[in-house]
């Protein structure tokens, strides 16, 4: 399994092969993940590219949930509003913005 470090490298390739997902989404999202592998990451969205790294953000958006639930559900083994309705994925901002995370993640 990847580490979350590896996660967010590979969102960053991601964003740069497909620039066109990113179209029209101007937003910052950080991620606190807990547990052995968390850390703070952030995703910074403007005029169609991201900037993905480590350290805070001034975030629109905040993603609470441990390192373990955030590298299932980008594995694909934990659904996102699965994890939303039980409590292990948490939200603070615009949600709306949280919703086209979703863009990002795939």
């Amino acid at each position: 399994m990847a580490t979350t470090a590896e996660i967010f490298t590979e969102m960053g390739k991601r964003a740069e092969a497909n620039p066109a997902k990113l179209a029209g989404l101007n937003a910052n999202f950080q991620f606190e993940l807990s547990g052995d592998d968390g850390g703070t990451y952030h995703v910074n969205v403007a005029s169609g590219k991201a900037e993905i790294g480590s350290g805070p953000t001034k975030a629109n958006v905040t993603i609470l949930m441990s390192s373990a639930d955030f590298q299932a559900m980008v594995g694909g083994t934990l659904n996102a509003t699965q994890a939303f309705m039980t409590g292990k994925l948490k939200i603070q901002g615009d949600m709306s913005l949280a919703m086209r995370l979703q863009t990002i993640l795939s």
